[in-house]
């Protein structure tokens, strides 16, 4: 029978535990979906990727259609000397024929321009050897995949910003539910005092004190109401809703400790953190930018083809097509020291990148070790807050049977039930910010699972 409800109870447990992340899951997965700034973050990325698809783009050949029709009046001529030639010849024939049959011929003239002219053409251009090309294209990758690091290092911190968000509207509900709670207690006291004075067991002032204590929690419960409409806009503008949009509280979830070394917790971030991996594609980046500018010692190969028509008028026949096929060669033997001075500043680059790395390793770990030390630190506070609340909450019971019977005085009594409720505030206030810290702890050790992205 024991057994049964020892199981019974860790049921209930779980299914309230298992509640509130299934609540909390819901609204991570609606703010990865509409959060506005996350949206500027995948426009950016998608953007990376035509930039991507763009540098593919010059492996392939490029064809064009070029036509060109000209009309031309004057400018350059081109004399043909056909006169010269032919007269003298012409001379000797008619004397030997003792004919005219061959006449004198004039030198003609031609104009360089036709009067109109047309040439229409395809043309072709497929780059053989050209190293920059191959480059460009992996610097653009690794640039996408920088901006995907940005996407969800940006994701994990919206992530943390939605549950420490939502962590801080539950505080402020429960303290809300204990300001009630109080105010019950409070309005009791004052009528069991009002009662004390009309049997002459008290005096007056006795009931003033008690009316004054409500009017306090009044101003509490003012400051308690504006934390929670600033708490509720703020989770509401993380999901992009309406800021005074309902949030499921869920159910108050136990207190869960991961038992994760410091060690295991530092291999985790190095591992996950998109910060590193970033830096892993800027370091690719300089690597391949110095390739590039030695790759220019190469020369670059390239194949033209153009086939057309040319003409006077648009004709088509074998007359007029024509075709032209070139291989071109380009190869730059001298450009003043230039490459040399950028295969300079890339090696420059690549070290100094190399050296953020180190200090952004150093920060991770930095980062783990403060996020780790503060939940350690927030367990053991909040456990030993709960037992101040519990033994304060036992001794306001005792304190509050004995002012009823006259055994003690309204002081002692005040005293006891400020003692109560402060225990209570700081119980729920540490409680969640345990599992504020949690959510950071989770965020710098990069261990929320987020979707991939198809690159």
């Amino acid at each position: 029978m024991k057994n049964n409800i020892i199981l019974f109870l860790l049921i209930i447990i779980a299914n309230i535990v298992h509640g509130q992340q299934i609540t909390l899951e819901n609204y991570v997965r609606i703010g990865l979906e509409n959060n506005l700034a996350l949206k500027q973050k995948k426009a950016s990325y998608n953007k990376s990727l035509e930039v991507l698809n763009q540098a593919r783009a010059y492996f392939l050949p490029q064809i064009s259609l070029n036509a060109r029709y000209s009309i031309a009046s004057g400018g350059r001529t081109i004399e043909f000397p056909v006169g010269d030639m032919l007269n003298p010849v012409y001379y000797t024939l008619n004397e030997l024929t003792g004919t005219n049959d061959f006449p004198t011929i004039d030198n003609q003239v031609f104009y360089f321009y036709r009067d109109h002219e047309q040439e229409t053409k395809l043309e072709l251009i497929q780059p053989i050897i050209n190293p920059s090309i191959a480059y460009n294209y992996k610097i653009s990758k690794e640039l996408s995949n920088v901006e995907m690091a940005d996407l969800n290092t940006f994701k994990r911190q919206l992530i943390a910003d939605i549950k420490t968000a939502y962590y801080s509207y539950l505080k402020t509900i429960q303290l809300f539910d204990l300001v009630n709670e109080t105010r019950i207690l409070l309005e009791e006291n004052i009528r069991v005092n009002k009662s004390l004075f009309n049997n002459e067991k008290v005096t007056i002032d006795v009931v003033y004190r008690s009316e004054a204590e409500l009017s306090k929690l009044e101003q509490n419960e003012a400051i308690v109401v504006k934390n929670k409409k600033m708490a509720t806009s703020w989770f509401n503008f993380l999901l992009n809703r309406p800021f005074d949009s309902e949030i499921d509280p869920g159910h108050d979830a136990e207190l869960i400790t991961e038992h994760v070394s410091l060690y295991e917790a530092e291999n985790l971030a190095l591992k996950n953190r998109e910060e590193l991996n970033k830096l892993d594609s800027y370091i690719n980046v300089a690597e391949y930018n110095l390739k590039l500018h030695k790759s220019n010692r190469i020369p670059n190969i390239f194949a033209a083809v153009n086939y057309g028509i040319q003409g006077t008028d648009y004709r088509f026949s074998t007359d007029d097509d024509f075709f032209l096929g070139s291989l071109v060669l380009r190869w730059d033997l001298f450009k003043g020291f230039e490459n040399k001075a950028k295969i300079g500043q890339s090696r420059i680059e690549l070290d100094k990148i190399n050296t953020k790395k180190d200090e952004v390793t150093d920060q991770i770990r930095l980062e783990v070790a403060e996020a780790y030390y503060n939940l350690e630190a927030a367990y053991k506070f909040v456990r030993a807050v709960q037992k101040e609340k519990e033994s304060a909450g036992k001794a306001f019971r005792v304190i509050d049977r004995k002012y009823v019977e006259g055994m003690v005085t309204l002081v002692e009594f005040i005293d006891s039930r400020t003692t109560m409720t402060t225990a209570s505030a700081n119980y729920i206030i540490s409680k969640f910010e345990y599992q504020i810290i949690e959510a950071e702890f989770e965020r710098v050790r990069g261990t929320y699972f987020l979707p991939e992205i198809n690159n």
